[in-house]
């Protein structure tokens, strides 16, 4: 009896410890998502809407990843199918109210998910179902002659299901708050020619019920763009304005990601980055005070996380409370 339980123990001490070996080789090589969807802003993402508007606007956002890169930036899974979609309605209001010379707003985004991308895991498989969300209680916005400026701050509210370990989770389990600054620079008087940049700082909170922490994630994106305007048959005030030109986004996690294991203690994830280029498209009628905006962004050098191609598809439509 005694040589049996020994045997049996012998057998189960290595294969506890080749699992917490196998579970910790994972979970350096993993990398934890944030909230922050990359192409959700390009070109002019230095500038606020303008005073006294309320736009509804309804986002689309596809994600195609191609491949899974390693730590060296190497091709580690080719073709992984993973496809991730978000859609939902949003609102934003920018006020007159002035504080420190800049216009208040604020905004939120009621979204649904398909396919929620948690990291480098490939097993993310959801129907579209209600997901974390967004809410912006500040944004300040200046505007000069040759830049604007823009402040915000903004959290994800961890309203999407997520069960530790599932495959099938719409959230993320966690609560994230986030910090932007960027600016707008015009080339002319026109303010017809422009580049922005928008640099976001995400700072993560533990997922529900565990002690596992994503990382903070700074975001930058912005873009190098052309604002056509189109004239009414007398061509006297303009009909419609079409913004077009080059986008990219960049993503860099900055602290590591903390993943807690029985025995072994806090495992540290390696940092992930990406980047990305892309082209973007918005057309905005006057007289109906409607837009439609399409952005596409292929990511580059990407590594410890997937690398493909992102589609970011936006109808709004803007109420205007100005007197004419």
């Amino acid at each position: 009896m005694k040589t049996k339980f020994n045997k049996q123990r012998q057998t189960i001490i290595p294969s506890v410890y080749t699992f917490l070996f196998l579970m910790v080789c994972f979970y350096s090589h993993a990398q934890l998502k944030g909230g922050h969807i990359l192409g959700a802003m390009g070109l002019q993402s230095g500038t606020q809407t303008p005073e006294n508007t309320l736009s509804v606007y309804v986002p689309g956002y596809f994600y195609t990843a191609s491949s899974l890169r390693n730590a060296d930036g190497d091709n580690s899974v080719a073709n992984p199918d993973i496809d991730m979609t978000i859609t939902g309605a949003g609102a934003s209001y920018i006020s007159k109210f002035k504080i420190l010379g800049a216009n208040y707003g604020a905004s939120i985004l009621v979204a649904f998910a398909a396919n929620t991308i948690q990291g480098n895991n490939l097993n993310a498989k959801n129907d579209l179902a209600f997901t974390d969300m967004y809410v912006q209680p500040v944004q300040l916005g200046w505007h000069n002659k040759r830049a604007d400026f823009i402040f915000s701050y903004q959290l994800y509210l961890p309203t999407g299901k997520f069960t530790a370990g599932a495959s099938d989770n719409s959230g993320l389990g966690m609560f994230m708050n986030e910090f932007a600054a960027g600016t707008t620079l015009y080339f002319n008087d026109k303010k017809t020619f422009h580049f922005s940049a928008l640099a976001s700082y995400e700072i993560n909170g533990e997922k529900k019920d565990t002690n596992i922490k994503t990382g903070d994630i700074l975001s930058i994106e912005g873009g190098l763009g052309k604002t056509f305007y189109f004239l009414n048959a007398e061509k006297t005030v303009p009909k419609s304005i079409l913004n077009a030109g080059l986008i990219y986004y960049l993503q860099y996690k900055m602290t590591n990601d903390k993943i807690p294991l029985p025995v072994i203690g806090v495992v540290e994830g390696k940092k992930d980055h990406v980047g990305g280029l892309g082209a973007e498209v918005n057309y905005f009628h006057i007289g109906c005070s409607t837009s439609a905006g399409f952005r596409w962004i292929a990511e580059v050098n990407a590594v410890n996380r997937f690398q493909g191609n992102t589609f970011f598809l936006t109808l709004a439509h803007v109420f205007s409370f100005k007197k004419e």
